[in-house]
């Protein structure tokens, strides 16, 4: 069963090797996470940023039983189990394995993730316009038609990488 907790991020290891210890070895961590290319003058700086900030998707067969959940309440680096996850567990199971199969070999989320919809505005995350909002006016698998401003061009999907504005 999947649950979905907030973790303290500084105590973010203690945290996962108490729930290591306490739950056994196979016990699944996972939280999706982009890779973001910042430009600083002449060098680059690739940060990591956690698609859902200080939630983290933890399995194990053990969360079936209620006490072990309860149990594990009051671990260092836990602030709060999500409720109403075991109500949840089909939409929780879509959703990791959206994310993993739009992940790139480093494990990085990748454009696939989001899907792309016409006449909305987003903003590009990384390249040269880093911040700027655009348009989609049209999509293939490999190529999104643009409007920038008022300059209609195409980028390839692979290359940025886009969020929502």
């Amino acid at each position: 069963m999947w649950l979905i907790v907030k973790f303290d991020k500084k105590n973010f290891f203690s945290f996962k090797k108490e729930f290591l210890r306490s739950l056994g070895k196979d016990t699944l961590f996972y939280s999706p996470k982009f890779c973001i290319k910042k430009n600083y003058k002449v060098k680059f700086n690739f940060k990591e940023i956690n698609l859902l900030g200080d939630y983290i998707f933890v399995y194990s067969n053990l969360f079936k039983n209620l006490s072990i959940i309860e149990s594990l309440k009051f671990t260092k680096g836990l602030k709060y189990f999500l409720s109403g996850c075991s109500y949840s567990q089909k939409e929780i199971r879509d959703f990791v394995k959206k994310c993993k199969d739009s992940e790139d070999k480093k494990g990085y989320l990748t454009n696939n993730f989001f899907d792309l919809i016409i006449n909305t505005n987003y903003t590009f995350t990384d390249g040269p316009f880093v911040n700027k909002i655009f348009k989609i006016i049209n999509f293939n698998k490999e190529n999104i038609k643009i409007l920038l401003g008022n300059i209609e061009t195409s980028i390839n999907k692979n290359k940025f990488l886009i969020n929502p504005a």
